[in-house]
């Protein structure tokens, strides 16, 4: 079983390589929900209780969740040759996620701030950006958990700027790699 990271900023495009992954048979992990599901309890942002969790429980405490719910999932004996988690945004979630699982690589997508804006607005999910100020500041956030350092040190790169059947493709080529 292969255990790998997808990576980007918001926007880039890392839900539709789940999307993919998942139609080829692999199980999608995505850290952002952990989040999410923590912000609905507390009542609050997401944005806020990411920071908020950080604060309180130390950098891997996002990590921590989901390699919980992954080691569950093996435990349960899935039929999936690959495991994708979504959303890494630290260092620090790399090199847990490298010591927990052998072989763990890093897969991440880029796109420029101009096309992730507009995805952005397109998509319209609660906690997405509709202003380029508010987007700005969320980039702000992701970058100082370190999510620069992880998708310039990632082990595999897709630069998502053009029409979605090209982005299919690479995205396609990858998973084959990983899923072989």
């Amino acid at each position: 079983m292969n255990v790998i990271g997808i990576s980007g900023l918001p926007g880039s495009g890392k839900s539709y390589i789940s999307k993919f992954a998942i139609d080829k048979g692999a199980i999608v992990v995505n850290m952002g929900d952990c989040v999410r599901e923590e912000a609905k309890k507390r009542n609050e942002d997401s944005r806020v209780t990411a920071i908020k969790l950080r604060e309180e429980f130390g950098k891997y405490v996002v990590a921590n969740l989901t390699i919980n719910k992954i080691k569950g999932l093996l435990n349960e004996n899935v039929n999936s040759k690959l495991i994708v988690v979504e959303g890494i945004r630290s260092p620090y979630e790399v090199e847990l996620f490298k010591n927990n699982f052998e072989d763990f690589k890093i897969l991440s997508v880029f796109s420029s701030p101009k096309t992730r804006f507009n995805r952005l607005k397109l998509r319209n999910r609660a906690d997405d950006s509709q202003n380029f100020e508010d987007f700005k500041k969320r980039d702000l956030d992701e970058l100082s958990f370190g999510i620069g350092d992880v998708i310039s040190t990632s082990d595999y790169l897709i630069i998502n700027e053009d029409d979605l059947d090209s982005y299919k493709k690479e995205v396609n080529r990858y998973l084959n790699l990983f899923l072989s």
